[in-house]
């Protein structure tokens, strides 16, 4: 199983290839997806996953829809967790940004046990490809905004601890 890479790594640092039109719907494809999905899925608070924090150096990243919606306020106590909903970004790019940014709360899988705050566009609109090479638009707002940024940085080799204000590592009591 592929394991999450962290800050030290070159594969980090650089900035990730577009897929190939060639590797679209392939086998290939479909095994960086599925190694992809298991490192996230390992990671019960990882919400997104770039495909260079598994060292693969392409323009692509991932998204557990389920993980990024708030949970049922109930009184009972077994509420059902929603399942695995994997998205699949392919080389994507920002197209349209809102004015205002928000202060945004932030972690990475690949910076383990710190945390910051970024200043992030509070809306984002991403163009991308799905697996079979198909073109889509998403507009968000809120998370989904701060993960599109997130994720397109690592794609651009930038950690959110590059910009990042007020770090802090709640491990170290600091």
């Amino acid at each position: 199983m592929k394991e999450i890479v962290q800050d030290g790594a070159i594969v980090l640092r650089n900035k990730a290839k577009d897929l190939p039109s060639e590797l679209f719907g392939s086998p290939e494809l479909a095994q960086i997806i599925a190694d992809m999905t298991r490192a996230l899925g390992k990671e019960p608070d990882g919400v997104a996953l770039a495909a260079p924090q598994i060292a693969v150096p392409y323009r692509i990243f991932i998204v557990r829809k389920d993980r990024t919606l708030q949970p049922p306020v109930s009184e009972d106590t077994e509420v059902p967790k929603p399942k695995p909903e994997i998205v699949v970004y392919i080389n994507p790019e920002i197209i349209k940004t809102s004015h205002k940014k928000i202060e945004a709360d932030e972690g990475c899988l690949s910076v383990r046990g710190v945390y910051g705050t970024t200043m992030r566009h509070e809306r984002v609109t991403v163009a991308a490809r799905d697996m079979n090479g198909k073109k889509f638009t998403r507009g968000a707002g809120g998370l989904m905004a701060q993960i599109f940024e997130h994720e397109i940085d690592h794609l651009n080799g930038i950690l959110f601890i590059d910009h990042a204000i007020h770090l802090y590592h709640p491990d170290k009591n600091e």
